[in-house]
């Protein structure tokens, strides 16, 4: 807790839900992180591709972690409270109830998580559609968005479900509505997985074309008509309910909300980096590039391929014997193979592509598949450690091809912005420096999510003028790590490599297909 020579501080609640977890942090007015608590949440899985969780166990969750971050402190000095969540679509009846979202009726679970790919039928439908609105999520529909299933929903579970449905949220917005009792929906949910237009709102031959013009009904009242942009303060601020659940003061500011993603973002790409000579100094935040290293980039295709392989119990009774993470472990065990050459030559001959779930960003390809090739006969230690290189080399190329997307679209990127749990990862952390040729900036508090959360509660409480101040004086730099660009040949190499491979699945998808 911050020294007693200090003014009385002003404290700002951030609460990210994640996949698996909730988690809550104290933040002050400098961005210092200054109390944590997690809790699990459930998941269910009833089929496959079918992922499901409850919004009741979530907002427990919620509350649970937010009395234990503000255990102790003077209640007069917490001045906001921001959500960020995954894109997650909660459906509640017109009482605001949960309704079943599975073929079981079971209403307690009545999210469709993010990563759910039940939808694949209604997307492929859409993106059939070729609507104009689409061009503003690259042309083609993901799975992952609410539109498809939305649709799903109205086909597969019409009378248990869509036509008692009153309300269907974005996790980020439901949070905020159950803490203010506004249904007002944040700006960053509705046009990143919605189709809402921040010029032109939202397009109601889009909705009719696709078999959802109920949703046009009564002005968009079921999935929203009052839109904000994210850290604005919503209505008279948290409600005597919602203040008791969460061991917070009545009436203290509730902001719009952000997706977990961004919260990340915000927490990281307004960092003041005066003094490290990056290319982005006196720029346009727009030559910065976020990159949220979580559960949807990278953590699942790593786990995969280690826990996949014949010597990850050797590995894991190796780093436990020393007390380290299995990737701490795997990470010395590299330096200690890779001789007089630099770490990331001993993947010459073996080449990963990461999209074991499909690919969102930027082909959005949900039928894409991971591969590897370059496989020997081996499956010692050596050999686990050597692919848990190509695929954080793969996840770093996966990286560098969305840069060249945005570039290829008119943007220019000059310096990446790392956070979320593999951003504490050194070898993850190079391998993007080496693989997109640019500096990397990791911020002085890692856990930039929840500073993002809090953040979004500091603009709401009107403590600082713009989501612009918020940003450059509660994030700051921790370090910056440089790319080796005397191995940009190979890496140029092995890139070239990387889009053969899909290039190669593609291909063979065809051949299957064909007569």
């Amino acid at each position: 807790m911050p020294g007693g020579d200090q003014e009385p501080g002003r404290y700002y609640v951030g609460v990210d839900v994640g996949t698996g977890s909730v988690r809550a942090a104290l933040v002050d007015q400098r961005g210092i992180l200054l109390a944590f608590a997690d809790q699990p949440i459930n998941k269910w899985e009833p089929q496959f591709n079918h992922h499901e969780q409850s919004s009741e166990d979530i907002w427990a969750a919620c509350c649970v972690v937010t009395k234990k971050v503000v255990q102790g402190i003077n209640s007069n000095q917490i001045r906001g409270l921001g959500f960020d969540a995954t894109c997650s679509l909660v459906v509640l009846d017109k009482q605001f109830r949960p309704l079943p979202v599975n073929h079981e009726g079971d209403s307690h679970r009545n999210i469709i998580m993010w990563l759910d790919h039940r939808a694949v039928s209604q997307v492929h439908r859409i993106n059939k559609t070729q609507h104009s609105v689409l061009q503003y999520v690259g042309g083609v529909m993901s799975v992952e968005m609410q539109a498809p299933k939305l649709l799903w929903l109205k086909e597969s579970l019409r009378e248990t479900c869509w036509d008692k449905a009153g309300h269907f949220f974005d996790l980020p917005d439901f949070l905020s509505w159950k803490a203010t009792g506004v249904t007002a929906r944040s700006l960053c949910s509705l046009v990143c997985k919605w189709t809402y237009s921040a010029e032109k709102g939202w397009d109601d031959s889009f909705w009719k074309m696709i078999g959802l013009e109920d949703l046009v009904a009564d002005n968009y009242s079921k999935i929203g008509n009052q839109v904000l942009p994210p850290g604005a303060s919503l209505g008279n601020g948290l409600t005597p309910e919602a203040a008791k659940d969460l061991g917070l003061p009545a009436g203290i500011a509730v902001a719009a909300s952000l997706i977990d993603a961004h919260a990340g973002g915000l927490g990281v790409i307004g960092t003041d980096v005066r003094g490290h000579g990056l290319a982005c100094e006196g720029q346009p935040v727009t030559s910065r590039l976020a990159v949220i290293c979580g559960t949807s980039s990278c953590h699942m295709g790593i786990d995969h391929m280690v826990q996949g392989h014949a010597a990850f119990p050797e590995l894991q009774a190796k780093a436990t014997a020393r007390c380290q993470s299995v990737y701490a472990y795997l990470n010395s065990h590299l330096d200690l193979i890779k001789k007089a050459q630099p770490v990331g030559f001993l993947t010459v001959d073996l080449h990963v592509w990461p999209d074991f779930h499909g690919n969102r960003s930027p082909l959005a390809d949900l039928t894409l598949k991971g591969m590897v090739t370059g496989l020997k006969l081996s499956q010692d230690l050596d050999d686990l450690a050597i692919l848990y290189l190509a695929t954080v080399q793969a996840i770093a190329f996966g990286t560098r091809l969305i840069i060249e997307a945005m570039e290829a679209a008119g943007h220019s990127i000059s310096t990446l912005f790392l956070c979320g749990g593999l951003s504490k990862n050194p070898l993850f952390v190079q391998m993007h420096a080496d693989i997109t040729g640019m500096p990397v900036v990791l911020s002085q508090e890692v856990e930039s999510v929840l500073v993002g959360a809090a953040i979004l509660g500091a603009c709401a409480s009107g403590d600082f003028t713009s989501v612009q101040e918020a940003m450059a004086r509660m994030s700051k730099v921790g370090k910056v790590v440089l790319p080796r660009l005397q191995d940009k040949r190979y890496y140029d190499k092995k890139y070239q490599v990387f889009l053969k491979l899909v290039e190669h699945q593609k291909e063979y998808a065809a051949i299957m297909k064909g007569d």
